[in-house]
């Protein structure tokens, strides 16, 4: 199955463009929605989940006219929004059981069964009788994959899932949702690089509302191989080098910059080639840096 989203615009009352003609073509697997705060997707993703009307453009997913088959697409939907909230004193097989019911799942026994195999799934089985509003911040977000996966969805969207999980939360997460993902569509949507290094098959990049990349992750950084150089240089340094040179990212390291520059050639000047990572195809495409049209690799923004 494909989620098909064509030439899609959205203009709020205060001006703001969240999509500018945006389309893009998503396959069964991980897929990872990258870009920096404001670049549309939350708008994208609530659209996709019929949650707000845009002002033009289609989506489809199969043969559903997402936009006018508003219900037939959320019987295929699995949702986990960036922040949702809890009833206050209901435990968690309570609540999923509840939304289950919501979902359209009638059959007591099938819905009893469903719920106990997600929590169980999810790791959260033992908890069933606690109030999710106890819950650490990885026991609601694996509270939120479970209620996700209700009716065994054909496309399931998550908006920065990871946000404030410590490192084995976030690696309990990525384990889950790379499982679900080897059968459905997964759209991962996030501004953490490291998140769609680890989990996603295919990528695209936004800003502004417009699609400036799309493409896999591991062709991407391979096309920067032998192409971003790196050096130390002093703070006094660093506007002369910004001038100079491309330079798409700058970190402090004990206290003295070390930035990553573009060239496709040796720049010389104290600089080494440094092995590529996704960081670097992120901030090489927000910066309109290596645009190859013909390879399909740059829409240019």
């Amino acid at each position: 199955m494909t989620l098909r989203i064509d030439n899609l615009n959205k203009t709020y009352k205060n001006g703001v463009k969240a999509l500018d003609d945006f389309s893009l073509e998503i396959p069964t697997g991980m897929f990872g929605l990258l870009g920096p705060n404001g670049a549309g997707k939350s708008t994208l993703m609530r659209t996709i989940a019929t949650l707000q009307e845009p002002d033009s453009g289609s989506i489809f997913l199969g043969n559903v006219n997402v936009l006018e088959e508003k219900k037939d697409l959320r019987q295929q939907l699995g949702y986990l929004p960036q922040e949702f909230g809890v009833y206050p004193g209901v435990s968690a097989f309570a609540l999923l059981d509840h939304m289950a019911v919501l979902k359209g799942l009638s059959n007591k026994r099938q819905r009893r069964d469903q719920v106990n195999f997600l929590l169980q799934r999810v790791n959260l089985y033992g908890k069933r009788k606690k109030a999710v509003s106890s819950f650490s911040g990885g026991m609601k977000q694996r509270f939120g994959i479970a209620q996700a996966l209700l009716g065994n969805p054909q496309l399931i969207i998550v908006d920065e899932p990871t946000a404030g999980l410590d490192p084995s939360e976030r690696n309990r997460f990525y384990n889950l949702l790379s499982e679900i993902g080897e059968q459905v569509i997964v759209i991962l949507s996030t501004h953490i690089v490291e998140d769609v290094r680890e989990l996603c098959s295919n990528m695209a990049i936004m800003n502004e509302g417009k699609l400036i990349y799309q493409g896999q992750p591991s062709q991407s950084i391979e096309s920067l191989s032998g192409k971003i150089w790196q050096k130390s240089v002093n703070k006094s340094q660093l506007a002369a080098h910004q001038k100079a040179y491309s330079v798409i990212s700058s970190r402090l390291v004990a206290g003295k910059p070390i930035i990553h520059i573009y060239s496709e050639q040796d720049p010389g000047n104290g600089f080494e080639t440094v092995t590529a990572g996704l960081q670097d195809v992120y901030f090489c495409k927000m910066k309109g840096l290596q645009n190859h049209p013909s390879q399909n690799l740059f829409v240019s923004a």
